[in-house]
C-alpha cells in the first residue's frame, strides 16, 4: 500500500511504471513478507499476506507463470485417480476449492467441462467407477456452498454415441460422464499478481533471489537482481515465503543448509489439436497402462495430455519428444474411429510438476502424493512445496499461516476465500448483457464473449482502447481469436515486458496457432512497441528470439529421447539471459556485518 495516500489499494494496473514503483519501495523499506516465485503458489501467497493487512512483496525471476503454473492440464478438478489411492482428504479438500473458484472467486475464467469415462466391461466396472464418481459427487458438496456443477450420470452405449460420434464403437460398451472445471492457467496467475498489487503487494517480475540475507541463522532477506535494468539490490523481509516449485532444492541451496525437502520433477506433455478433428460434446478420461490420459474441450481446439516421467535436465524448459507426442496418440486413438495423426497436431507444451518425494527410491511419479507440506527450515524462511494446482489457495494460507506464526503481534486470518479476483464481481451481470454491448461497440457477440471469459468486467478496459483506436480491434495474423488490443493491454495492464510473455502466456497463440505465433510475433511486437518504448532493434530482437524458440521447440519434438530433445531446446536464447543460479558457496548468505553488494563501505547495517 502506498506510504503517501490514504487509498486501500493501488491501481488496478500492473504495468511499467507499477513495477518500477514496487521495486523502489522494496529496495527503501522492510517487508513483513516477501515471497519468491510468481507461479500459481506464489502470488497465492502475496494476495494472502496483504488481505490479511501486511506489507507484501513478490518477485519472480522470469515472466509470472513461466513454469509449472502455465504448462498444467488447465483443470480444476478434484482427482478422479486419487480417489483410488484412497486420498480422500485430497479429494475433498481441491472440490471444495473447485466450488469457490467457480461461484465467488474467478466465474470468468473457471468454467464447467463435462467428461465421459469409456466402459470397457459392462456391470463390475460400471459398479466400481460409478461408486467413485458418486463418492465424488459426496465430497463437493461437504463444503460450505454447493460445488457449481451437475452430478455424475450414467449412459448406455446408445447414449454416448449420440454424444461423441466419433468413438470407436468396439471400443466401449457403455459410460459415465462427470463435471470438473477448466481454466487457462497462466491468465489467472496474471490475474491473480494483478490482484494482489490491487490490494497492496509489491509486485516485480524479471526480479531474480541470487542469495539470502541473514544475521546469525535468521534470514531478514534476499540480495536481488531486476534482469531489466541490470540493478542489484536488498529486499529486507521479517519472512521470506520460498515458493519457486521445482527450483525449491536450488533455492534451499543458497540458505547454506541441507534441504529439508526432496523435491521431484515430474515431465508432463500435452498436444493441442483442431476441434474439428472429431466430434463430441464433452471431454474423455481415459485410462492408460501408467496413469490416466485427458481430452479436454479448449475453444475451438482439444487439450490432449499428459505424461508423467521423471525430468532431471533444463527445468525452465522442459521438452516434449517425439515418444512422448506418440505415447499420447496412441493412447487417445485406442478410443476414436478415425485416429490422430502427427499431422493434426498444431500445438505442443510440456511442463514439470514438484512432487514431494521421501528421497531418490524408485517410486513412479504417478504414484507420489499430490499433498502439500510447508516448513520453517531456518528462522525466518518459509517453504512450501508439492500440492496440486487446483489447491493453490490453501498452500497459500498454510505458507502465510506459517510465516506470521513467527511474527510479533497479532495477524488477521486468511480472508481469500472471500476475495474474487479482480474482473470477477458482476460478471454474470455483464455477460447478461454481452448482446447489448457487441451491438453499442459494432462487433459480434462472439468476440464480446471472448474478452468477457478472459478479462470478465475488466473487459470495460479493453473496449476503451478499442474505442480510441479502432485498429486495435484487428485480429493478429494466424491466430483469430484473438485481437490487437489485447496484445497492448497485456503490457499496460498485465505485466507483460517480452513478446514472449504475450504470446505465450497473456494468450495462447504459441499453442493454438499452427505456426505457433510466428506469423502473429511481427504485429504483436509492434504493438508491444509502441506500449513500451521499444526501438526498431529492439523489436527486432524480440521477434527474432522468439522465433528460434518456437524452431526449437519444434526440433525438440521430432527427437527419440530427453536428452537430445533437451539439447535441441537450450539451443534458443533467453530474451533475457540468466546467469546460473549461484549456489551457496558462490554467493553463500550475507551477514549483517558485511559490506552488501551496491552498499559502501561504513553503511548502515542490513537491518535497521
Amino acid at each position: 500500500m502506498s506510504e503517501t495516500t490514504n487509498s486501500v489499494s493501488r491501481s488496478r494496473k500492473l504495468g511499467p511504471e507499477e513495477r518500477a514503483a514496487a521495486i523502489a519501495s522494496m529496495r527503501e523499506r522492510e517487508v513483513d513478507v516477501l515471497v519468491i516465485g510468481g507461479g500459481i503458489v506464489g502470488t497465492g501467497a502475496a494476495l494472502d499476506a496483504v488481505t490479511r493487512g501486511l506489507r507484501v512483496g513478490l518477485i519472480e525471476a522470469r515472466d509470472f507463470a513461466s513454469g509449472t503454473s502455465s504448462r498444467s492440464s488447465k483443470l480444476i478438478h478434484g482427482g478422479i485417480r486419487y480417489l483410488e489411492q484412497l486420498n480422500f482428504g485430497l479429494v475433498r479438500e481441491a472440490l471444495i476449492e473447485r466450488g469457490l473458484l467457480l461461484q465467488r472467486i474467478a466465474p470468468h475464467l473457471a468454467k464447467p467441462v463435462r467428461f465421459l469415462y469409456p466402459l470397457e466391461t459392462p456391470l463390475i466396472e460400471r459398479a466400481y467407477i460409478g461408486a467413485g464418481m458418486a463418492l465424488y459427487d459426496v465430497f463437493s458438496y461437504t463444503g460450505f456452498m454447493k460445488p457449481g456443477v451437475p452430478l455424475h450420470r450414467h449412459l448406455t452405449k446408445k447414449q454416448v454415441l449420440k454424444k461423441i460420434p466419433s468413438l470407436d464403437p468396439n471400443a466401449f460398451v457403455g459410460g459415465l460422464t462427470y463435471y470438473d472445471a477448466q481454466v487457462d492457467d497462466a491468465r489467472y496467475v496474471a490475474e491473480l499478481a494483478r490482484t494482489a498489487s490491487f490490494y497492496g503487494a509489491h509486485v516485480a517480475s524479471r526480479v531474480r533471489a541470487e542469495g539470502f540475507l541473514k544475521v546469525g541463522e535468521r534470514v531478514v532477506g534476499v540480495q536481488a537482481h531486476d534482469y531489466e535494468t541490470g540493478e542489484q539490490f536488498e529486499i529486507r523481509a521479517k519472512q521470506v515465503v520460498n515458493a519457486t516449485g521445482v527450483w525449491t532444492g536450488e533455492t534451499q541451496a543458497m540458505v547454506g543448509e541441507r534441504g529439508e525437502f526432496k523435491v521431484r520433477a515430474s515431465k508432463g506433455v500435452h498436444l493441442v489439436v483442431p476441434r474439428d478433428r472429431f466430434h463430441s460434446e464433452m471431454g474423455l478420461l481415459l485410462r492408460t497402462a501408467k496413469s490416466v490420459l485427458f481430452v479436454i474441450p479448449w475453444g475451438r481446439h482439444w487439450i490432449i495430455g499428459t505424461t508423467d516421467t521423471d525430468w532431471n535436465l533444463d527445468k525452465a524448459h522442459p521438452a516434449a519428444t517425439a515418444a512422448d507426442i506418440d505415447y499420447i496418440l496412441d493412447n487417445v486413438n485406442k478410443v476414436l474411429a478415425t485416429k490422430l495423426t502427427r499431422a493434426d497436431v498444431e500445438g505442443v507444451y510440456a511442463g514439470l510438476r514438484p512432487l514431494l518425494a521421501a528421497g531418490g527410491d524408485g517410486t513412479s511419479t504417478a504414484n507420489i502424493s499430490r499433498e502439500h507440506h510447508v516448513s520453517h527450515t531456518v528462522p525466518g524462511l518459509v517453504l512450501i512445496a508439492g500440492g496440486k494446482w487446483t489447491t493453490y489457495r490453501v498452500m497459500a494460507k498454510d505458507a502465510i499461516d506459517e510465516a506470521v506464526s513467527a511474527m510479533d503481534g497479532k495477524v488477521p486470518e486468511s480472508c481469500t476465500d472471500q476475495i474474487p479476483l479482480l474482473g470477477a464481481t458482476g460478471y454474470r451481470a455483464a455477460w447478461n448483457k454481452r448482446a447489448k454491448i457487441a451491438r453499442a461497440f459494432g462487433i459480434h457477440k462472439h468476440r464480446v464473449e471472448h474478452l468477457l471469459n478472459r478479462y470478465g468486467v475488466l473487459t470495460d478496459e479493453i473496449l476503451d482502447m478499442i474505442r480510441k483506436d479502432p485498429s486495435l480491434l484487428e485480429p493478429l495474423p494466424g491466430a483469430d481469436d484473438y485481437i490487437g488490443a489485447e496484445v497492448r493491454y497485456a503490457c499496460t495492464h498485465e505485466g507483460a515486458l517480452h513478446l514472449d510473455d504475450v504470446l505465450a502466456r497473456r494468450t495462447r497463440i504459441s499453442i493454438e496457432s499452427w505456426d505457433r505465433g510466428v506469423a502473429a510475433a511481427p504485429v504483436a511486437a509492434r504493438i508491444m512497441a509502441d506500449a513500451l518504448g521499444w526501438d526498431d532493434a529492439r523489436v527486432e530482437k524480440e521477434i527474432n528470439t522468439y522465433n528460434k524458440r518456437v524452431a526449437a521447440e519444434i526440433a525438440s519434438q521430432e527427437l527419440p529421447d530427453d536428452e537430445s530433445a533437451d539439447r535441441a531446446r537450450t539451443e534458443a536464447p533467453e530474451i533475457v539471459p540468466l546467469s546460473a543460479l549461484p549456489t551457496a558457496d558462490a554467493v553463500g548468505t550475507r551477514p549483517q556485518d558485511a559490506t552488501p553488494a551496491g552498499r559502501g563501505a561504513g553503511a548502515p547495517p542490513i537491518v535497521e
